[in-house]
């Protein structure tokens, strides 16, 4: 452990470690936190979790969570194939189900483990049976942009959860241009083969950098190959995007139907940690067979069942959703009110949903800017160090005020006095 232990020294001494806080209070968007670097505590104006509309807080949400955990405990205490299916997850399915427009549901502890098990489960099958053999191997195509979740399941889309198999056919990985159709085209063109099983996995909104996927587009290039399978994971649509907050085909006024009737197979990935207050994640498509494979792959049941409570919130706050389309209205509003503010005050934000990735010039550490707007302003953001471009990350909710964006837009202005006052922007990519 002596080079862990040196490592992470090194780590702390080149201050590259992420700041720990912790909530001790939470009423509405002030949070009272403690920084665990400095121990001292804040009173802050949050702009940072996710709760986009507002449902982690919502009583109906709470009170559905607290009623599970009186009828079914704290815990299922096994795996959705055997002991850790309860009334609270099938009406979660239903929920979801109407939802987002897919019949056949399956439910996982975190959207890491739901697409691991898609991976799994597409490409190897789960499980040999005797007199059955597949021997079609997978092009599996990915954004160059997607989230951390994609990309880990398709780094081990070779094997079933780090298990070579002998009967497995072969997986191919491929990345493309961020959201650029015509490079997507030219690659398939280029790779794919007549035998192929062709599989894309994309974000329908990239977290970092703002951007909506260009579906209609997207399912025009895959039209080409018939019998496709197109995985949209919909953490920051969901609730975020769309007439309804439906998510991306909300957005671009299309349903999962027409895609089937150009031969693509969609798959949905819904997340609960954002728009719904609660956790856990969900891979839905119009497959029964996925469903029931996904039940035998080792993210699934090696492990146990989402927490009956967790289940019940996410499946009230979609059904508050659904019954509060204002909501979606206001968070709307807030992140054009923000976005308007910022570029009046000088300030170039990607993207163009709730979510405010702001570039900072090189040699700017997001990390000083963040602990400024924490200890001189009360304002609490993300900072970005670990890629190509520093940035912060500001998220909008529904549930923020005019007054208190405006107190966002004030602070990141004075911030940039302080930290580069010879710009009179942020840099835009």
């Amino acid at each position: 452990m002596q080079v862990v232990d040196d490592y992470l020294h090194s780590v702390v001494a080149a201050d590259l470690d992420p700041d720990e806080f912790v909530v001790r209070e939470k009423q509405g968007n002030t949070v009272v936190m403690e920084c665990k670097r400095t121990g001292r505590v804040h009173r802050v104006l949050n702009f940072c979790d996710n709760d986009i509309l507002g449902f982690a807080q919502d009583r109906a949400v709470k009170d559905a969570a607290i009623q599970a955990i009186e009828d079914f405990g704290t815990s299922n205490s096994g795996c959705m194939a055997l002991c850790g299916r309860s009334t609270p997850h099938e009406e979660l399915e239903r929920e979801i189900a109407n939802f987002k427009g897919v019949p056949h549901t399956h439910l996982f502890l975190n959207a890491w483990m739901a697409l691991q098990a898609f991976m799994d489960g597409f490409c190897h099958l789960a499980i040999p049976v005797p007199g059955f053999s597949n021997t079609r191997p997978v092009l599996v195509m990915t954004d160059i942009l997607n989230h951390g979740c994609i990309t880990t399941a398709v780094v081990n889309a070779g094997s079933r959860s780090g298990k070579l198999l002998t009967n497995s056919p072969e997986v191919r990985v491929k990345s493309y241009k961020h959201c650029d159709m015509d490079h997507l085209r030219k690659k398939l063109k280029r790779l794919a083969r007549p035998e192929d099983r062709v599989l894309l996995l994309t974000d329908s909104v990239f977290s970092m950098d703002g951007t909506i996927v260009p579906l209609p587009e997207l399912v025009d290039v895959l039209a080409d190959y018939p019998g496709s399978t197109l995985v949209l994971d919909e953490a920051h649509a969901s609730g975020a995007i769309g007439p309804r907050g439906g998510g991306i085909f909300d957005y671009h006024r299309m349903t999962p139907e027409m895609l089937m009737a150009k031969g693509v197979n969609p798959v949905i990935l819904t997340t609960f940690s954002k728009f719904a207050g609660s956790a856990g994640a969900a891979i839905s498509s119009y497959s029964k067979g996925l469903e029931r494979l996904l039940n035998a792959c080792p993210t699934s049941i090696g492990t146990i069942s989402l927490p009956p409570s967790a289940a019940a919130s996410a499946a009230e706050a979609i059904r508050q959703l659904r019954g509060r389309p204002e909501l979606v209205a206001r968070l709307m509003q807030n992140a054009s009110y923000a976005r308007e503010n910022l570029k009046q005050a000088g300030f170039e934000v990607l993207g163009e949903t709730n979510v405010l990735p702001m570039v900072l010039p090189a040699g700017v550490p997001p990390k000083h800017v963040a602990r400024y707007l924490i200890e001189e302003h009360g304002i609490w953001v993300s900072p970005v160090w670990y890629i190509a471009r520093p940035r912060l990350r500001a998220v909008v909710s529904a549930q923020h005020t005019n007054a208190e964006i405006s107190k966002l837009v004030d602070a990141l202005d004075q911030m940039r006095s302080v930290f580069y006052p010879h710009s009179a922007a942020v840099n835009a990519v």
